[in-house]
Order: structure tokens, then sequence, then C-alpha cells
């Protein structure tokens, strides 16, 4: 499909076909894509948890005020932020840098320094507020490319990440639950498979200045 076409078919999946199960091939174009998406800096300040296991899956249904979505999907994509983005965080993005680009520590230098002493004057709530804009522009990667692969998803909020993160034992990993992405192939008695989109005219939402 071209990506307009592929736009117009996705709408967010209510309820999956618990039988059809994406395949390995289509996972791994979901997390290259993931890592791929675009992020401030380029620091990713985010870890995606894939569950499979439908007994967790279960779980997180709990944690989702009973959503179906979680248990009838394939699989669950939970976009989590880091906890700390400081000093040491931002080091390990240059030597990336420097290591794949062979970029010269005199160029790198000045940005670094530039950046941590910017990051370590922010409060924890700022930095918290940012990732979760990255995290937000990861999901807007994933649900194109979900569209464009044919692959069914509903991007959610409504749940209690305090739970998810217990359950998925985040804490161990300096990790926070932000979003979920329930993913897989829509169930044909989905009534809202069959919906129009509700969108505004184009006119009201575009501003050109020629």
């Amino acid at each position: 499909m071209t990506n307009i076409k592929a736009l117009q078919w996705r709408y967010a999946t209510k309820k999956f076909n618990p039988e059809k199960i994406l395949s390995s091939e289509k996972i791994a174009i979901l997390k290259e894509a993931f890592n791929l998406t675009a992020t401030s800096y380029g620091l990713q300040p985010l870890k995606l948890v894939i569950v499979r296991d439908k007994e967790l899956q279960e779980k997180l249904k709990s944690a989702s005020w009973g959503q179906q979505q979680l248990n009838t999907a394939s699989h669950v994509l939970v976009i989590c932020i880091e906890k700390k983005v400081d000093k040491h965080f931002i080091e390990q993005y240059f030597k990336r840098v420097k290591q794949i680009r062979e970029t010269p520590d005199e160029i790198l230098d000045p940005f670094k320094k530039s950046l941590v002493a910017s990051f370590e004057s922010k409060a924890e709530e700022e930095i918290h507020a940012w990732a979760l804009n990255q995290a937000y522009l990861s999901l807007g990667t994933l649900l194109t490319v979900c569209a464009t692969e044919e692959i069914d998803a509903c991007p959610m909020e409504g749940f209690e990440p305090e739970k998810y993160d217990k359950l998925l034992n985040l804490d161990a990993h300096n990790l926070k639950s932000v979003l979920a992405l329930p993913v897989g192939y829509r169930a044909e008695d989905d009534m809202f498979s069959d919906f129009k989109k509700v969108r505004r005219p184009l006119e009201d939402v575009i501003i050109e200045m020629n």
C-alpha cells in the first residue's frame, strides 16, 4: 500500500484475532523502526518491552481496566522511558557517535559539555516530560510502520503505569512505562474496523503560506 492508503486503512483496533500471530520477521521490522525513530539530540531515552507471554498479557489487561486489546493481541509493545538521563547516559551517546562516525573529540567535546550542563540544570520533572515527548515520537513511527506493514495496532495511554512497572520488573532496568501498543491482526467481528474515519477537513488543519 501507499503511505496514504495505509494510513486510511489503519484504525485503533479494539479486538484482535488471538489465533493470528505476527511473524518473527514482522516483529523484527517493528524493532528496527523503534530504534530508527527520531529523538531529540539523538539521545534515545527509550526502551521497548515486547510481551508475547499470554499469561503476562492477561495481567497487563487487568492493569488496563480490562481492555481486551491486551489479551487478544499477538504482542503487546510497551514503550518505556529512562528514569535517569544524566552525564553518564549522555557520555555513552557521544562514545557511540565517535565510534560510528569517527568524529574527533575536538568537535564532539564542546557539544557534549553543553548538553551535559543543560541536562544537569533541568529538574527531574522537566527531563521526564522531555523523555515522554520522545516516547510519543516513537509511537508515531511505530503506528506508521504498522500501517504500511498491514499490522493492526491500538495506541494506549489507558493503563496503570505503576502496575505495569511492577509486572514487567522495570525498576530493575531503571525504566518507567508510559505507552502501550498492542499489535496483531484485527478480529473479523471488531465493529470498529468498518467505521469511516472522522477527520477535520484539510482546509481546517493546514495553513499554507505561499
